[in-house]
């Protein structure tokens, strides 16, 4: 059974990927995605974030614990891993900016495949980065979708309309499926680290991410509840595909698991308290 569901983890995740993808291209236009990215303020202050000041915390939370080196260096793998491809449907919980979510993950994602490849060999000793194989992933299953969803909604504005709150159920689906069966195949190893600090090594991190995000160059409720989720959240399967090229130990593959169902269970539930007291616009 569990290698059963092994082997449907990847294609869970990736039919996630491509739904939710395109599901954001089918509800914006180019134009609304640009727009916010023009503001040098803005975009310097996302890099900024998620590229220096949250690997900076990764490596600080992990040596305040203590984690041993496998789990450490999964933090510091995910903190480098920017651009969550679920960060703009939690920022629509929030009532985030919609276009600035979805600008903000494109250049996390483009930013994240540069930045890969030289960040980690100078920090992790050994590590290397396959940036093609990361690149491919990330157009096949992110690029591609939102621009075929952006391409649909220019050229068809009522079919994309039709479409897209049926690939925002399935999208929505296939996340929480995804979670139920990574949390499965994992249970094991989850339980073994469990008391080793992890848990609240990955709650600290996570909060002092979001809370960087959030303070950080943004006005506005919407746009600071964006960048915040930008921050906090982490590209996980950008950040798997790093740990199973590189390191053999699964610890390190479990620690990035464990800190992106933290984040999940710390920064759902805040974006939906954001979204509460923000009036619709």
């Amino acid at each position: 059974m569990i290698e059963i569901l092994g082997q449907l983890e990847p294609w869970l995740i990736g039919l996630f990927l491509v739904s939710n993808m395109l599901a954001i291209g089918l509800g914006l236009t180019v134009r609304q995605i640009r727009i916010p990215l023009r503001n040098p303020r803005l975009v310097l202050s996302a890099a900024i974030t998620s590229f220096i000041i949250v690997p900076l915390l990764a490596v600080g939370v992990g040596r305040l614990f203590d984690l041993a080196a496998s789990l450490a260096t999964g933090l510091l793998v995910l903190g480098l891993s920017a651009g969550a491809p679920f960060m703009p449907k939690v920022a629509g919980i929030a009532k985030g900016d919609a276009a600035l979510s979805a600008g903000l993950v494109v250049l996390l994602m483009v930013g994240t495949t540069i930045y890969m490849p030289f960040a980690l060999p100078q920090v992790v000793v050994g590590a290397q980065v396959d940036s093609l194989r990361i690149a491919r992933f990330l157009i096949l299953l992110m690029l591609l979708p939102l621009g075929g969803g952006l391409m649909l909604k220019a050229r068809k504005p009522i079919v994309a309309d039709k479409l897209r709150p049926i690939l925002e159920r399935v999208s929505t689906v296939c996340l929480l499926a995804a979670i139920v069966v990574v949390m499965t195949v994992n249970f094991d190893a989850l339980v073994r680290i469990s008391g080793s600090g992890a848990i609240s090594a990955a709650l600290l991190f996570t909060m002092l991410s979001a809370l960087a995000g959030w303070s950080f160059g943004a006005r506005g409720v919407a746009r600071r509840s964006v960048l915040g989720l930008g921050a906090g959240f982490r590209n996980v399967p950008v950040a798997l595909i790093v740990s199973l090229q590189n390191f053999e130990d699964p610890d390190v593959s479990v620690m990035i698991i464990v800190t992106t169902f933290v984040a999940l269970l710390a920064l759902v539930p805040a974006a939906w308290i954001v979204g509460r007291r923000t009036p619709d616009a």
